[in-house]
């Protein structure tokens, strides 16, 4: 399963075909299947389900949430985490927006925990108050019918749910043997910058990341000589000592720039072929002293 988390998704267009939040199997392929994942999570239900009580407490609690640095994105990952837990697949790739983003949603489960003190807070604080206000409407007669409710102990149910929802993740994230990143750059300072900054903040956060892939490298042909091309092979070459210093343990693969766009599934699995039979080093050195 390919799914991709970046807002400018380009799966449709990589593929040749349309995807959505829907499991597509992909064009040319017998064991692959693409979605994309809208990641505005503004109106998602924080609590799950559609009885009154889970919509009264969305309803009560929407300006709070609101308030929360980073809810949206947490509530949305937990979201999605339960769509990819439905799934039945080998092996779940996720094609994931530039540094930026990709950190905060990488991070939401491990911010979860903050974000529910604020709720269980609210709850110790505000169990008091709803007490008082439910005996003061039983003395009244009750509350109108159709008012709804806003059920403290459905609300406790659903932080418990939530503490171990980001427990598992968190397990799950931090397991070498199950989940691992793949950073990609390209030869040059700001994607350099890019990527160290990305693989400081993984081993933060405790996710494994050993995998470089460097991307769009310029060869030298002997037979067709072009001072462009030997400019760019030597500010490439520079960076390229940086990154074999920086990730001297790394695996670090080396994929050539080509003529032509990679589009569609044939050429997507050309490309695939580059990744699994990386560029002889024989030759890569040759380029690139």
């Amino acid at each position: 399963m390919l799914i991709s988390t970046d807002p400018a998704h380009n799966l449709s267009d990589a593929f040749g075909q349309k995807f959505n939040n829907e499991p597509t199997l992909v064009k040319g392929f017998t064991n692959l299947f693409g979605m994309e994942i809208d990641t505005d999570f503004s109106d998602t239900n924080l609590f799950g389900g559609n009885d009154a009580d889970a919509a009264g407490m969305s309803g009560m609690l929407k300006e709070l949430t609101s308030s929360i640095p980073g809810i949206d994105e947490a509530v949305g990952f937990s979201q999605l985490l339960k769509t990819v837990d439905s799934m039945q697949h080998s092996c779940i790739v996720f094609d994931t927006a530039p540094t930026g983003h990709t950190l905060r949603l990488l991070q939401c489960p491990f911010n979860f925990e903050k974000i529910i003190g604020v709720f269980e807070g609210f709850k110790n604080k505000m169990g008091p108050m709803m007490g008082s206000v439910s005996q003061l409407m039983e003395g009244m007669g009750g509350m109108p019918e159709g008012a709804g409710g806003f059920d403290l102990n459905k609300l406790d149910e659903q932080l418990q749910s939530m503490k171990a929802a980001t427990k598992r993740v968190q397990e799950q994230f931090a397991d070498a043997n199950r989940t691992t990143f793949v950073c990609v750059c390209i030869p040059e300072f700001l994607s350099l910058y890019e990527t160290e900054r990305l693989v400081q903040e993984l081993t933060k956060i405790g996710i494994d990341v050993h995998n470089v892939v460097v991307n769009q490298l310029v060869f030298l042909s002997e037979q067709h000589p072009c001072p462009t091309c030997e400019a760019r092979v030597r500010i490439q070459g520079k960076y390229l000592s940086q990154i074999f210093d920086l990730y001297e343990d790394f695996h670090v693969v080396r994929m050539p720039l080509l003529l032509n766009e990679v589009r569609g599934p044939e050429a997507l699995k050309s490309f695939a072929s580059l990744l699994m039979n990386p560029v002889a080093d024989s030759y890569v050195n040759r380029s690139y002293n």
